[in-house]
């Protein structure tokens, strides 16, 4: 295990950070786990976080970069497969993923905590390889809406929910398990669903014939996809197998692959279907609402994935900065240094508490819990909007710790810096988020009414936390109490009410975002970390640089919380 006061070398680069296992290491991870209700998967977490801190593993997440995959049209026969070729190093990673109950294994686990420790498997995950994750995310979350499916559809759950990964080419009665995608975008856009020139004419027995096109498919080898499209009744969502039942494909024409800007040994797609059968996803001409069943989850591991990279970005700064000297002292000891670092500290720690919060309400809201499901309802864009938000620049940050080397590929940060902006994109952009908030405080009072009462637990704890949920329930009740104007009013000073919503949903967002990490904290992390982040994100000076904090603060022991060996000393 790397430890963090080992002495400066002289004349060689910093040793790369391996050895650690991912929970231990991380404090806050850890003491989220237990603190969320997912004690009893303690070990088996534990096993996995060893697993992935081996160098053996870490460079699995390289390869799989480093040979991304190749879409394959044809077989040696000629016959168009349209297949994809991936190195064995993506596959040892999806196995791992998959087994360890990173795709829908939880849905099939009874236990209280299931899903709160698959989230903090995911953030594990993450930090070694972020491409592995689409397909997980997907595959995971997609469970909600097959359940609206019927008998149709039934056999594909426990395909999704058995925990076995089953990468072959087979039609689905002949796989041990299952992975599922969505096609949802097309040319003219993607948050605008309901603009899906894509088409689905009833053929009998149950079954649609769809022709369109999808321009990001993502998890392109997926075994079905969820996909929209203008039936009869409306705009339909479908499930899609990729192949029929005598192992031809499905109506699916690949057309190439996607060269991104990251995530690149994930395979997107743009799709052509010409008569591809499908059948119906909950009801005909409520697609939107069938696919917001299965969105709501990505979204929340667009959270995860997005704490995985500052996560990642804050353990290697530390480690490079505990293993280089400048100027005749370890950088770990230079204050200027420490303030940066404990900043991205602030950050991730702020970041976990969130995501795991959140994991434990989308749990006990699929179990039932009303109370659960308006915070989720809420907390799901607040947190999406401002996490997804914060991860680039933190990457960016940690990555000059680093810098030169933070900059070429050897670094894990060049991958991570690339990644970041990802989270943002998918799943709904930022104003997509705070709009979304919007229209949960104005649709429904009792949305507002949850996050409130979430924040009230903090209630004394902090003046400042204090006076600013107070600032953030002044403003948000003004908005919720808006419904178009009043008799009588002007239409035009109505209009200019709601577009000044709109154009301040994002500032209202993000303050809701730093309040509920604020109050997580107060309550539960240390009164160092606590006291600084309240200090930092909560005193009204809008963006700030990394590392710009007020005199006071507990640097050390914020910087010595979130190094290797944390939550050892913490418990």
């Amino acid at each position: 295990m790397t430890v963090i006061n080992a002495p400066a070398p002289t004349g060689q680069m910093p040793p790369a950070r391996t050895g650690d296992n991912l929970l231990d290491a991380d404090a806050a991870l850890l003491e989220g786990l237990r603190r969320e209700g997912a004690s009893q998967f303690e070990g088996p977490c534990r096993e996995l976080g060893e697993i992935l801190g081996l160098p053996e593993t870490i460079e699995l997440g390289f390869q799989a970069n480093e040979h991304p995959p190749a879409l394959v049209r044809y077989d040696r026969s000629g016959t168009r497969i349209d297949e994809l070729d991936f190195h064995p190093a993506w596959h040892e990673l999806m196995d791992l993923a998959v087994t360890r109950g990173v795709a829908g294994a939880p849905w099939a686990d009874a236990r209280p905590g299931a899903h709160v420790a698959r989230a903090a498997n995911f953030m594990m995950l993450a930090q070694v390889e972020a491409g592995i994750t689409c397909p997980l995310a997907m595959t995971y979350s997609c469970v909600p809406a097959l359940r609206l499916g019927g008998e149709a559809i039934s056999t594909w759950e426990p395909l999704v929910a058995g925990g076995v990964y089953d990468p072959r080419p087979l039609p689905a009665q002949m796989k041990r398990g299952a992975l599922i995608g969505m096609a949802l975008t097309e040319r003219s856009g993607g948050s605008d669903v309901r603009s899906s020139a894509t088409v689905a004419e009833p053929i009998g027995g149950g079954e649609y014939a769809l022709t369109g096109a999808k321009w990001f498919v993502s998890a392109a080898q997926s075994d079905a996809f969820f996909v929209l499209a203008h039936s009869p009744g409306g705009m339909s969502l479908l499930l899609v197998p990729r192949l029929r039942g005598d192992g031809a494909l499905n109506g699916l024409g690949f057309d190439r692959l996607k060269s991104k800007l990251g995530n690149r040994s994930n395979p997107t797609a743009e799709v052509e279907l010409d008569a591809a059968r499908g059948v119906l996803v909950g009801d005909e001409g409520r697609g939107v609402r069938a696919i917001m069943a299965m969105i709501g989850g990505t979204r929340h591991d667009c959270v995860l994935g997005s704490t995985a990279v500052m996560r990642l970005g804050t353990a290697e700064a530390i480690q490079w900065a505990a293993h280089r000297a400048a100027f005749g002292r370890r950088l770990i000891d230079q204050p200027a240094m420490q303030a940066v670092l404990a900043d991205l500290a602030l950050e991730s720690e702020a970041a976990t508490a969130g995501a795991l919060r959140l994991a434990r309400a989308n749990e006990e809201a699929h179990r039932g819990d009303a109370g659960a499901e308006l915070l989720r309802r809420i907390a799901a864009p607040v947190l999406k909007y401002w996490t997804c938000k914060r991860a680039p620049a933190h990457a960016a940050e940690a990555l000059e710790c680093q810098g030169g080397f933070g900059y070429i590929e050897e670094s894990r940060l060049a991958r991570a810096y690339r990644e970041a902006p990802l989270m943002s994109v998918w799943e709904g952009s930022g104003n997509v988020q705070a709009l979304d908030v919007l229209r949960a405080v104005r649709s429904d009072p009792a949305t507002l009414d949850a996050l409130l009462s979430e924040l009230g637990e903090a209630h004394g704890g902090d003046r400042r936390l204090d006076a600013a949920i107070d600032a953030v329930e002044t403003e948000a009740r003004r908005v919720a109490g808006w419904r178009g104007g009043t008799p009588g009013e002007h239409p035009a000073r109505a209009l200019t009410e709601a577009a000044g919503d709109e154009a301040g949903a994002r500032r209202l967002t993000g303050a809701m975002a730093r309040c509920l990490q604020a109050a997580l904290l107060v309550r539960h992390a240390p009164a160092p970390v606590a006291d600084a982040f309240c200090a930092t994100r909560l005193d009204g000076r809008g963006e700030r640089a990394f590392g710009d904090l007020p005199t006071g603060i507990d640097l050390q022991a914020i910087v010595e919380r979130a190094g290797p060996g944390s939550s050892e000393r913490a418990s």
